[in-house]
């Protein structure tokens, strides 16, 4: 086997530095018009072909963009992912994916471990992180925040009205005559969460409607969390006829809940999500939730890192949610004539 033809080589051939060869390829020597002739020739000669990636580390950079997901095993997540692997697919760019698995402290060390790989962006696909550790990385290398507003970078955040997504669910069970609800929220630290709880309870307080406290359990954004909620939902007592899900994933778990419990959906209970992951179409009965465009927001944060990266404004995304009313809402049950009559 012939081996392949080096920089050092090719340095050795024209009889100059490996650095000066370099710098040729690179368009910066300070060389002689015939010591540059000289060099493309031995190249040409030698039919040299130089590293991209070596030539990117000699240039200070890595090729690579870190991403920091909350869950590699994520739906939602994962969607996310292949958007951003292909807006990169045409680049020199390739993903470094590292979960920070819900926890500060995870996140915390997936972020130090991909600086220390000195990647040349980092997109951060939800995150928990505090705003001030954020703002400390922005100043080492471009960031994309997904899923969340970090103060003092707005123009680097795609943002999803998270807000705007859960009154559409409310208004939706609400017109079907809904009266009593009850809510799987996620974890209360993130602030996608928070916007969407306190937006479907605030439709429902508008309307006249309050929820117990009961009927307000908190998931973890898993389809065991929501299974897990669920059933906390069932212990109370309380009756509901319309349960609220703030993701796809909590909304499949809570639906096994239910068809073990024997109550049907939606004939007992109406059952919302948020996301319309790939899977929510597919469910029995198949989910009425909130699309959110997925693979879109992945391939914007990737696109707008590489404009980061090239120096070029980027600028500030607002995805708009979309209502899907598929089979698993539907009116509250008929009350029995023992109910009617109390």
């Amino acid at each position: 086997m012939l081996e392949p033809v080096t920089l050092a080589h090719v340095a050795r051939e024209a009889g100059v530095s490996p650095s000066t060869v370099s710098r040729i390829l690179n368009g910066t020597a300070n060389v002689t018009p015939e010591k540059r002739v000289r060099v493309e020739a031995v190249i040409a000669r030698l039919n040299f072909r130089p590293n991209p990636q070596a030539q990117a580390l000699a240039g200070g950079r890595s090729l690579s963009i870190g991403v920091i997901t909350p869950s590699l095993h994520s739906t939602f997540y994962g969607e996310a992912l292949a958007g951003i692997e292909a807006a990169l697919d045409d680049t020199p760019y390739h993903p470094l994916v590292i979960s920070g698995q819900w926890r500060t402290e995870r996140e915390q060390e997936a972020l130090d471990v991909l600086l220390a790989r000195r990647v040349d962006a980092v997109i951060l696909l939800g995150g928990i992180l505090d705003d001030e550790i954020l703002q400390h990385v922005a100043r080492r290398v471009p960031l994309i925040a997904v899923g969340r507003e970090v103060r003092g970078l707005s123009e680097c955040c795609i943002v999803l009205d998270n807000a705007a997504g859960m009154r559409l669910v409310a208004q939706h069970l609400l017109s079907l005559g809904h009266r009593q609800f009850a809510y799987i929220s996620g974890a209360e630290r993130q602030s996608d969460a928070l916007e969407r709880r306190h937006a479907f309870l605030g439709t429902l307080h508008a309307a006249g409607l309050t929820v117990p406290d009961g009927l307000i359990q908190v998931g973890n954004y898993t389809e065991d969390g929501g299974r897990l909620a669920a059933q906390r939902l069932l212990d109370t007592g309380l009756p509901f006829t319309a349960l609220a899900c703030a993701n796809d994933q909590m909304a499949l778990g809570a639906r096994l809940t239910l068809y073990r419990a024997g109550r049907q959906v939606p004939g007992d209970v109406s059952l919302t999500g948020f996301d319309d992951v790939v899977t929510s179409s597919l469910m029995t009965p198949p989910l009425t939730t909130v699309r959110q465009a997925i693979y879109d927001i992945g391939t914007v944060a990737a696109r707008e890192a590489l404009n980061l990266l090239a120096g070029q404004p980027v600028n500030r995304q607002l995805f708009t949610p979309e209502l899907v009313v598929r089979d698993s809402t539907a009116p509250p049950p008929s009350p029995s004539p023992a109910e009617a009559q109390a």
